[in-house]
Order: structure tokens, then sequence, then C-alpha cells
């Protein structure tokens, strides 16, 4: 199965210059915690997660009216492309250990994201899939002493 028939279609970016209060209220009303960042030409420029907003912004006092997000983002985001595999996606989400990835198509630009849940829900094999990512996503990292 490829994962165009198992992700979350409509994924919705934030631009970059976005306030935090203004990205924190679009997942709030779209219900999500990650929201991909998109620049200008419509591709991936990072991801901002609920997270991000509370660890890099409100625990280090900065204002959420007046902070971007692109200040706290998370750049370097994981991907896969729409035609790719559902097994390729799941081994990448156990090897990075993450719970979902973005879905570009071939132009890199965004068309969906692709979560646990989704492989769970929507490949035949699903459970095995998504059972074998959730125990790699789930194990401790180690540390380098």
């Amino acid at each position: 199965m490829k994962v165009r028939e198992a992700m979350t279609h409509g994924a919705e970016c934030v631009r970059p210059d976005t306030t935090l209060d203004e990205a924190a209220k679009k997942m709030r009303d779209l219900d999500v915690g990650p929201l991909p960042v998109c620049g200008d030409d419509g591709r991936l420029a990072g991801i901002l997660t609920d997270r991000d907003i509370v660890v890099r912004a409100v625990a280090d006092g900065r204002d959420p009216g007046s902070t971007r997000v692109n200040e706290v983002m998370t750049d370097g985001v994981s991907y896969c492309f729409e035609d790719e595999d559902v097994e390729e996606a799941a081994r990448q989400m156990g090897e990075k250990q993450i719970r979902r990835l973005v879905v570009l198509n071939r132009d890199k630009k965004l068309v969906g994201i692709v979560s646990l849940g989704d492989l769970a829900v929507e490949t035949g094999g699903g459970r095995r899939v998504a059972g074998k990512t959730l125990e790699a996503v789930s194990e401790p990292v180690h540390q380098k002493a």
C-alpha cells in the first residue's frame, strides 16, 4: 500500500513569519499538535509542534504575540513521499523514533501527514506494521557517555 492511501490529506501549513499565538490558535482550531511550516514557494521549511511552543518559547518567557514561528520551529523535518510504500514510512518512523511523518509529492510540496494511527487504521496488515513501528518508536534512546 502506498502512503497516499493511508495518510491524512489536507494538512495545512503555517508560514515562518506567523506569530506563535496565531499558530497556537490554528492548532486548536484544527485539533492538531504539529503544523508543517511552508515558505512562500509552498515547500516545507520545518515543523512547529505544541511542544516547540511550550519548551522553546513559553518556558523561556517569550511573548507568543511577537515571537515568530521560525524562531522556535524544528528544522530538518523527516518526511516521506506519497508514492512510497507504507512499510518504508513505518521503517523511517521507527528508526527516527517519531510518531508522524510529513508527506510530500515529488515536487516537495506538502500533501498530507501520516501517523502511527493512520498506519494502524488504514493498512491491511496495519496492526502488525503499526505495532512494530510503535515498539521501535518507544525504545529508550541510549545516550553515549
